[in-house]
């Protein structure tokens, strides 16, 4: 496996574990962010394995059609997809993003990326 792939699946699994600190932090605007991060940066390993090269952007949803990823997560996936802006601005969260999630949506967004990063290591593997 090229070093670039590798690469990026440590930084993913490094991601979903800032992930899950926060969450026992209670600090659930990060834990949407880094649960973003995890899922968004393994998907992009995938698609440099699958397709020899990396993809542009922010689009959880766009990978994840591009890497014809399960349907039964295709839910988590959407959901966590507008994370990466809505969890760090306040303009786009119409509010503060340490305000507007809680434990529920964290724990909903950690699940799916602990979700999609097993089923891209077993991908890979």
């Amino acid at each position: 496996m090229r070093e670039e792939i590798k690469s990026w699946m440590k930084q993913a699994e490094e991601d979903l574990e800032k992930a899950k600190i926060l969450f026992e932090n209670k600090k659930y605007d990060g834990v949407a962010f880094n649960s973003h991060q995890a899922v968004e940066k393994a998907l992009k390993a995938f698609c440099m394995l699958r397709f020899k090269e990396g993809e542009k952007g922010h689009s959880l949803i766009y990978l994840a059609q591009k890497l014809n990823v399960p349907k039964e997560m295709l839910s988590g996936i959407r959901d966590l997809n507008p994370e990466y802006l809505v969890s760090r601005y306040t303009d786009i969260a119409s509010g503060v993003p340490a305000d507007i999630y809680d434990e529920e949506i964290a724990k909903r967004h950690l699940n799916t990326a602990k979700e999609v990063l097993a089923w891209v290591k077993k991908q890979i593997l």
